[in-house]
């Protein structure tokens, strides 16, 4: 058995390390001042010389602390991310996680082949996953920066998971950020030889705390064996059989990739040209991985959506993927659904097309921004529901104490209580699912049922809630505090407000309530205050909008402050804000109720014209932004 030594690095505190929503996430180290042959071996940095010891110092300044308690000696943690550039390039940051673990008395180390696990994997990793020995893993760090792009100049991110699958709540993080504020030292088992990560098997090491072992295994095994156990595998496979059905999944070079073609292809029986961009790159082939209507270019063109490249025959049902697998976009042919309308359709079905929901939904949730196409579903449904702030971890806290079965938010993220995270390929099987049930027997008719029929059967039994959300990004940081301001001081003079709505669109309903959306948790009884500015209109429309601000930081200084949860708070537990990494991004949120049958086949951007202009020039977002469009529209 190969042993190992710690050393104990000195290091000084790193400013800019708070975590957001999910995780830290930052830019690329393009700006230091030394050059990048000196970082492709940051291990020969330790104890070689003052400045390489410096240098290595910064990039993990903040990581770890030795911790005081035993609450990480002999723990099992879970290292594994989306794939993105310096995760196994340039530094390495799933070997030097696992060579700190090793230090600081952790018993052994589960890692995804390549190091590679999706977030909803990951949670399912922690929750289901049971060593050889009985071990189960307290945690996680999942490498990646979900949506966000990758690449040598774009980003990285770290974000921490706890022992039940979810994000590392706000308690949590605060008290991680603390720490990144006053940390004084590290410690990593330097002589530790590097684990090959791309063969599964254990590989064992002897150090100062005993026995240290890293456990490669298969990324898809814990999750398809989870997927299985929740959907009618051979219902879907019925479907995707049908001559009549065609199917199109783009994983647009993220993690997804590494489930796609096991599940679709091999267990589900779809072809294999059904499937693009489902190999995973580091730089996630140079594109944006978030899967909507502006960035996921490819599947929109051969979906039929782009009017400029008219497609002939597009496939029946079209799936996107962000780049750690737990965003979703659902397509028809020639036909958007919405995240909104996904999540209320997936829970309106679920109990007679899902095996796991047959014997009821707990509930039911959706976070502020997205419409209420959900609520109606609960009423109708009798079902409780529950409306949250931005935020995986608030469902969770609803799940954990048995009071959500489904929920979902605006940004693409739908799942269930299945996992602690939203789940990407979660919400295509539910989509199909949903499918192989509404054309149960009628898989040789003349037509299927389509995504289509579905969504605008939905609309004539409940009602249309026509949406949109208008993305600037990269708007200056005064800029978009300024805007907020004036938003919330509109919101003292209700009657004001109204005259100047008046003054825009006179047929507008009037504004019956604004405020700063504010939730108390049910289950902890804390209080998240100043959640986003509401504008709540008497016909059941809503305008909302928050702000986003992101510091430019370098990854030198990332691996700060969330190394640091590993070895201070890794057995603990809650939330944050904000997932992009540096400039502003103003979210603004429209949203109207149609429950009249003869307007709810309305084109979405017409139906909304009138609030859209409301929204723009109450907000004055040209003076404040000087932007005339948004960046993305969803």
């Amino acid at each position: 058995m190969v042993m190992f030594k710690v050393s104990r690095v000195e290091t000084n505190p790193i400013e800019g390390q708070k975590p957001g929503t999910s995780g830290l996430r930052k830019k690329d180290p393009g700006s230091c001042n030394v050059s990048n042959d000196i970082f492709h071996e940051p291990m020969d940095l330790v104890g070689k010389s003052v400045q390489a010891t410096s240098l290595f110092g910064k990039f993990c300044s903040s990581n770890i602390q030795r911790p005081s308690a035993d609450k990480v000696k002999g723990a099992t943690i879970v290292v594994s991310g989306d794939g993105r550039y310096y995760s196994k390039t340039l530094f390495r940051v799933t070997i030097i996680i696992i060579k700190m673990a090793a230090a600081n008395g952790v018993r052994r180390v589960w890692v995804g082949q390549n190091g590679l696990l999706s977030t909803p994997a990951v949670s399912a990793v922690i929750r289901e996953r049971v060593g050889a020995d009985g071990s189960k893993a307290s945690g996680a760090f999942i490498l990646t920066a979900s949506h966000n792009p990758g690449g040598p100049h774009e980003d990285f991110g770290i974000k921490y998971n706890m022992e039940n699958g979810g994000p590392a709540p706000e308690g949590i993080t605060d008290k991680i950020y603390d720490n990144t504020k006053t940390i004084k030292e590290y410690f990593i088992g330097e002589d530790l030889p590097d684990v090959d990560i791309s063969i599964v098997g254990l590989t064992s090491f002897g150090g100062p705390e005993g026995h240290f072992d890293v456990d490669v295994f298969d990324a898809a095994d814990d999750y398809v064996k989870l997927m299985k156990s929740i959907f009618d595998f051979e219902s879907i496979k019925k479907l995707l059989a049908s001559p009549k059905f065609t199917f199109c999944y783009d994983a647009l070079h993220g993690v997804a990739g590494a489930y796609a073609n096991r599940i679709f292809v091999e267990e589900l029986g779809a072809q294999e040209s059904s499937l693009i961009n489902c190999t995973p790159k580091e730089d996630f082939g140079g594109g944006h991985p978030d899967p909507n209507l502006t960035y996921a270019k490819e599947l929109v063109i051969r979906m039929g959506l782009n009017k400029s490249k008219p497609q002939d025959n597009p496939p029946e049902f079209g799936a996107a993927a962000d780049g750690d697998a737990d965003r979703n976009m659902v397509l028809g042919k020639r036909f958007f659904v919405t995240p909104s309308d996904s999540v209320a359709i997936i829970a309106a079905n679920a109990v007679q097309a899902i095996p796991y929901f047959s014997d009821g939904l707990k509930g039911v949730a959706r976070s502020m921004p997205t419409s209420a196409a959900l609520d109606v579903v609960a009423k109708h449904l009798k079902l409780k529901f529950f409306e949250v702030p931005t935020g995986w971890k608030f469902f969770g806290n609803l799940m954990d104490a048995g009071m959500c079965s489904v929920c979902g938010e605006e940004s693409f993220g739908t799942g269930s209580d299945h996992i602690r995270e939203k789940d990407g390929i979660w919400a295509v099987l539910a989509w199909l699912s949903i499918l192989a049930f509404k054309n149960k027997g009628n898989l040789g008719g003349e037509k299927l049922v389509t995504v289509e029929d579905i969504v605008r059967q939905h609309w004539a039994t409940f009602g249309r809630h026509y949406y949109t959300r208008y993305d600037y990004e990269n708007v200056d940081a005064g800029a978009a505090k300024e805007l907020m301001a004036h938003l919330i001081k509109l919101q003292s003079d209700i009657s004001g407000v109204n005259k100047i709505i008046k003054g825009i669109h006179s047929d507008v309903s009037d504004v019956v309530q604004a405020d700063e959306f504010e939730y108390k948790d049910p289950v902890d009884g804390s209080i998240s205050k100043h959640q986003g500015i509401r504008y709540l209109f008497a016909d059941g429309s809503r305008l909302f909008g928050d702000v986003y601000l992101f510091f430019h930081s370098h990854l030198m200084d990332l691996c700060g402050g969330l190394l640091l949860l590993l070895f201070v708070h890794l057995c603990l537990g809650f939330r944050l804000s904000g997932t992009g990494s540096e400039g502003a991004t103003i979210r603004l949120y429209i949203e109207q109720y149609e429950k009249e049958s003869s307007k709810i086949g309305r084109e979405s951007q017409d139906a909304l014209a009138p609030l859209v202009e409301v929204a723009l020039k109450l907000s004055k977002m040209t003076e404040f932004t000087g932007r005339s469009a948004p960046t993305v529209i969803t």
